[in-house]
């Protein structure tokens, strides 16, 4: 399983609806928070080890109405 994070900007006024819709709308995104600066939102997504992710944020996360730019952030490894 690999984590990435994607920040997301949204159109004016629609980041909720764009943080409800990933939560319900797409399975691999686990949470999704408000941030502040030059993004809206952060989501936290597992995909599976084969999964292409440049193919899942443009063909799932990117479609989302709302969504003007998004910058993902693949993982390595977590520390606890």
């Amino acid at each position: 399983m690999q984590t990435i994070f994607i920040m997301v900007k949204c159109e004016l006024g629609r980041a909720y609806e764009v943080a409800d819709e990933a939560v319900l709308g797409i399975e691999q995104v686990s949470e999704v928070y408000s941030i502040s600066g030059q993004f809206d939102l952060l989501m936290k997504c597992y995909l599976e080890d084969t999964a292409d992710i440049g193919r899942f944020v443009t063909d799932k996360v990117q479609r989302l109405p709302g969504i003007k730019d998004t910058f993902t952030l693949i993982t390595f490894k977590a520390f606890s």
